[in-house]
């Protein structure tokens, strides 16, 4: 057909040109909305700023044609050969282009945003700075594929092939690639926070400083990729493959690595804070100078890992086996200051082989309490049955106590292995509650215990005379008061410095009503101690500044109107008045 004899016809109305034979015309910048190209043949022709706007091209034949910022808008090219051809600018979107061959295509710059690609041929195709966002690719080919700085967010790539492709700088926050195949991709400064990549395979791919933070990497194979740099945020790696993966200086902060296997990975420098390694294999990784503050290590596997200079403050260790640990020394607290690791272990010389691991065996089943005050022992042992409850296969048995010159020394001994800084906190929180409670309501408890004064006196009552119930405990002397409100304000303190403000205001307030309960004034405490430690943190701590802007948002109304809560606000507001100030 003459391509006269088409354009007369399609001002006459006519649209339907199915199968029509137009291999080499020129039909730039025609209108031709609403045609019916089914079948045709229009290899090599020029479509170039062409309006084909809902146009039909099933089947149809393009290859080599020119369709240089031609509109396509909701076209249907499903099986249509376009191999080959120039489409760079085009508007495809929500364009239909399912089981398509787009081989070798030029689609740079070219807007397919919405469209479905489903099991389309892109095979070294190039989509550089494309728009292809919520486009549908599921199934596509797309092997060694130019992808460069092309917007993917929230497009579905589940089972597509892209090995070799090259997306670097490339958008795919919330993009979906369950399954999909990056085996030997480039991926280098990509953005794919929130993406999904379960069971994606990753072997070798090269994923320096991108951004993968709160992504989903459950079941994916990272084995020897290459992932220096980048930001792996909250990001979910449960059973994921990383052997010999290189992880330097990433950031895995609060991370998901249960059931992990790094076996051999290089994770030097990389900050592990806040994540959770449970069941997680790190044999002959290197761990060198890695940060693992407020890590979660249970049960993994460290046998022959690389640990020397890590710093391990208040990290969380369970039934961890340290004795092959190449280690010659650690750092266990962090400055948040100068955000750098202190307090080097051990001073002065290195640890022997196997000495950290004999360290933390004597520290997990020796935890050391010292109070101020005699212990009362049947709030202490509440305190007791409440972190058993708390912990999954716990067992804690009182081994010694002892009446110190300052204070009073309560060793117990756990049934595995537990971090004696986390216990000995979690007891000064419980053990001033539960002491309240049970002198406000013993004679209840007791009760409900059936454990009443007997007419009837036991056997052994001819031996030692019957012991009256112990009496309420009096109020502490003036000597021990001062100690004890010393302690109570060190401890209230350290919270402040350590816990978000959601928990800081449970936890203090705690201390404060076993203060009054003592009959110990509480007024310089409200007033000083608590404003003075939140505005220092705050001017050291950015985390702890964006914490306190969430907590005045967030807070319920029975926290805000705490003493604590309070407390905290009138804090908050003396920054904000400072930080307004020339």
């Amino acid at each position: 057909m003459q391509v006269q004899d088409l354009l007369e016809r399609y001002q006459k109305g006519e649209r339907d040109f199915a199968h029509v034979d137009l291999s080499g015309a020129s039909l730039s910048g025609v209108n031709l909305r609403d045609v019916n190209f089914t079948g045709a043949n229009l290899a090599g022709v020029n479509l170039s700023w062409a309006f084909l706007s809902r146009a039909n091209l099933t089947g149809a034949s393009l290859r080599r044609s020119d369709l240089r910022s031609a509109s396509l808008n909701n076209a249907t090219l499903n099986q249509a050969t376009l191999s080959g051809a120039n489409l760079s600018k085009s508007d495809l979107r929500l364009a239909q282009i399912q089981n398509a061959d787009l081989n070798w295509c030029v689609l740079q710059e070219a807007d397919l945003t919405g469209a479905n690609l489903q099991s389309t041929k892109l095979d070294q195709v190039n989509l550089e700075r494309a728009k292809l966002t919520s486009a549908r690719l599921n199934g596509a080919e797309l092997m060694e594929a130019n992808l460069r700085r092309t917007n993917l967010a929230g497009a579905n790539l589940d089972q597509a092939n892209l090995r070799e492709a090259h997306l670097e700088e490339a958008n795919l926050r919330e993009a979906s690639l369950v399954g999909a195949n990056l085996i030997e991709a480039n991926l280098s400064g990509v953005y794919l926070r929130q993406a999904n990549l379960s069971e994606a395979d990753l072997h070798r791919v090269i994923l320096t400083g991108a951004d993968l933070s709160e992504a989903i990497l459950d079941g994916a194979d990272l084995s020897r990729a290459t992932l220096a740099g980048s930001y792996l945020l909250k990001a979910s790696l449960q059973k994921a493959l990383l052997l010999r993966t290189n992880l330097q200086d990433v950031y895995l902060l609060r991370a998901n690595l249960n059931e992990a296997n790094l076996r051999g990975a290089n994770l030097r420098r990389a900050d592990l804070s806040g994540a959770y390694l449970r069941d997680t294999t790190l044999s002959e990784a290197d761990l060198s100078d890695a940060y693992l503050l407020e890590s979660h290590f249970i049960r993994t596997n460290l046998d022959g890992a690389q640990m020397t200079g890590c710093c391990i403050y208040n990290w969380h260790i369970e039934n961890l086996d340290l004795s092959k640990v190449d280690c010659r020394y650690v750092f266990t607290q962090f400055n948040y200051t100068t955000k750098s690791p202190t307090e080097r272990y051990p001073v002065g010389r290195e640890l022997e082989a196997g000495e950290l691991g004999q360290q933390y065996e004597q520290d997990a089943s020796v935890i050391e309490v010292y109070l101020t005050e005699a212990p009362n022992w049947e709030a202490l042992v509440f305190t007791l049955t409440q972190l058993e409850l708390e912990s999954h296969d716990l067992n804690l048995t009182i081994k010694s106590y002892k009446a110190l010159e300052d204070n009073f020394l309560i060793q117990l001994s756990a049934s595995r292995m537990v971090n004696s800084k986390i216990l000995n906190r979690r007891i000064f929180q419980l053990y001033p509650e539960i002491l309240n409670r049970l002198l406000t309501r013993r004679s209840e408890i007791l009760s409900l215990l059936e454990i009443v004064p007997h007419s009837n006196n036991l056997d052994l009552a001819s031996e030692s005379p019957p012991q009256p119930l112990p009496p309420s405990p009096p109020p502490p002397s003036p000597d021990r008061r001062v100690r004890l409100y010393q302690e109570v304000v060190r401890q209230i303190q350290h919270i402040m410095r350590s816990q978000v403000p959601e928990q800081s205001v449970q936890s203090v307030q705690q201390l404060l009503d076993f203060l009054d309960h003592q009959g110990i004034a509480t007024e310089e405490i409200q007033k000083k101690i608590i404003g003075q430690v939140v505005v220092q943190r705050a001017k050291q701590d950015k985390d702890f500044r964006d914490q306190l802007r969430r907590w005045e948002k967030t807070a319920t109304e029975s926290a805000r109107s705490s003493t604590v809560g309070q407390a905290i606000r009138t804090a908050i507001a003396l920054l904000w008045t400072q930080s307004q100030q020339p």
